[in-house]
């Protein structure tokens, strides 16, 4: 198996919270969330958290002992956890979190594991893309911020709903009925999406942060075919590219999203009982 991967900033000055590694037989992807106010609960700040936890899981990976990557998951979280727990609050809403792409091939199968709205393309040999990804809190986030529909953007009107919008959020945030995350809890492992298929059905897969995978949604620039034409001939750093040429033609119009870190993991070669990184 090969591994491409490339990360990009979302803005010059200030840390990539995304992480991604890889060791033989298996990737990582972490999307850091940053949100405002994490270094005051948490002097480590986010990206600290995305390197420790991805470090971690690369470690328990590099075993090769084929444990469940849930389980996997639920042991780097506790060991994360432990490291800032005596000098941060961790248990605060608002203390460092990510989301999590695991894949491994292991005995003639590739499993996999997704927490929160990273996203996993699997290149089918027939078929075209299944793209997979935890629809949890995208779904969260839509009911949250509808009570937002209809007030206009800019008034004290606007910020008091959505100050509420970001309130309930947080609440539904590993909770049952809600989304789950890396955070502080162990348990929310035994919450992701899982699934394993025979590494013959594959001709390779690909590992998207929340940023990278703007090329196909808002930007519009291809969809998930494309995306691995793209990756074809230019490889990961194509894929950034693009998403930053559109976030500069977009740049201060009103509905324009802000630049984010975005990071991409293509793996190929499947299907050969070598397994390294390039």
């Amino acid at each position: 198996m090969h591994v491409t991967m490339t990360t990009s900033a979302g803005t010059v000055g200030k840390p990539n919270e995304d992480f991604v590694g890889a060791v033989p037989g298996a990737a990582v992807l972490l999307d850091g969330a940053g949100i405002p106010g994490a270094e005051s609960i948490c002097y480590h700040g986010v990206a600290w958290y995305t390197h420790r936890l991805g470090g971690a899981l690369l470690g328990r990976l590099s075993r090769a002992d084929g444990r469940a990557l849930a389980a996997i998951l639920a042991s780097a979280i506790g060991e994360t956890a432990a490291e800032h727990r005596g000098t941060c609050d961790i248990t605060h809403p608002n203390s460092p979190q990510a989301t999590v792409v695991v894949v491994r091939a292991h005995r003639g199968r590739l499993d996999y594991l997704l927490l929160a709205d990273s996203f996993l393309v699997l290149d089918q040999v027939r078929g075209g893309p299944q793209v997979v990804t935890d629809e949890r809190e995208v779904a969260a986030r839509r009911i949250c911020s509808a009570p937002l529909d209809g007030v206009p953007p800019g008034t004290p009107e606007y910020d008091r709903v959505r100050a509420f919008c970001s309130q309930t959020m947080r609440a539904r945030r590993n909770q049952p009925g809600g989304y789950w995350i890396a955070k502080d809890d162990p348990h929310a492992a035994e919450e992701a999406v899982t699934g394993s298929r025979p590494l013959d059905d594959l001709d390779g897969v690909t590992l998207l942060s929340n940023g990278a995978s703007r090329i196909v949604s808002p930007y519009g620039l291809t969809d998930w075919p494309g995306v691995l034409e793209l990756l074809g001939a230019g490889g990961p750093a194509d894929i950034i590219r693009r998403v930053r040429q559109a976030e500069a033609r977009t740049a201060g119009g009103p509905d324009a999203p802000v630049p984010d870190d975005a990071t991409v993991a293509h793996c190929t070669g499947l299907r050969h009982p070598e397994i390294g990184e390039r």
